[in-house]
């Protein structure tokens, strides 16, 4: 597959069988519009879709990850169907990360908020910059989390942790995520992106069918029921974008 071009996000491939996606809106802080969450969604369908990539480093460019969502085009849905569709998207994007055929290593810098910090949790290989930080403001803005992180979250750091970290949505460093089992590696930051080509790398020459099936199995038996969490997730952001509340935060967030 050639180097696919989106409006938001670069897909290249590093040969090795190696891809990298990056978020590139850097101006802010690669926060997720509707573009966004529809191009990640796609590099990542195109680049399971691609006979030569066999592992994928997810990152961003610029000084972040991923800011959340972006508050200078925040998306106010005038009915249900329009929430919906726009949590559907969202929910796309995991659904390619998370259930997709190869394994994704994240290269996670700077920021990782709201939606950043699902997409941070979606890699299978989750190696953060030194210098990093996550959090979850959803609680706090009367939203809601996606991206799967109701079963993801507490099968890495189980239900008390996982309870502390979406409701008081608190700031968290690299080195404490590496504690908690967020974080799988912590990497300098000036060699975040080479370490997790490195493990792409090492991945992509392992067996694909025994790394595609571990892969599927483990998120099928370890996590508890992906799709059914997406579902719950999505009706109930569904109703916290239409509440008028939702929007009162946001804009004074």
């Amino acid at each position: 597959m050639s180097d696919h071009t989106y409006e938001t996000v670069l897909s290249e491939y590093n040969g090795d069988g190696v891809r990298t996606i990056s978020l590139n809106r850097p101006d802010s802080l690669n926060a997720m519009n509707l573009a966004l969450i529809d191009d990640v969604a796609c590099a990542f369908e195109d680049a399971n879709a691609d006979p030569e990539t066999r592992a994928i480093v997810f990152t961003g460019t610029g000084r972040a990850f991923c800011a959340g969502d972006d508050r200078k085009d925040y998306f106010t849905p005038q009915n249900e169907i329009e929430a919906r569709t726009a949590v559907d998207a969202i929910q796309r994007a995991t659904h390619a990360i998370v259930l997709g055929r190869n394994p994704v290593v994240g290269a996670i810098n700077g920021w990782a908020a709201g939606g950043g910090f699902e997409w941070a949790m979606n890699c299978d290989f989750p190696i953060w910059g030194e210098s990093a930080k996550g959090f979850f403001p959803e609680v706090a803005l009367n939203v809601f989390v996606t991206g799967g992180v109701t079963s993801i979250l507490p099968a890495l750091v189980g239900l008390n942790r996982a309870r502390e970290m979406l409701y008081f949505g608190e700031r968290y460093d690299a080195k404490t995520l590496l504690e908690y089992g967020v974080a799988w590696r912590v990497a300098a930051d000036g060699k975040l992106l080479e370490e997790a080509r490195e493990v792409a790398r090492k991945l992509a020459g392992l067996p694909p069918f025994s790394v595609r099936a571990m892969k599927r199995v483990l998120n099928q038996t370890a996590l508890t029921d992906v799709p059914r969490a997406l579902g719950l997730e999505t009706d109930v952001t569904t109703a916290g974008l239409l509440d008028p509340e939702t929007t009162k935060r946001m804009t004074a967030f």
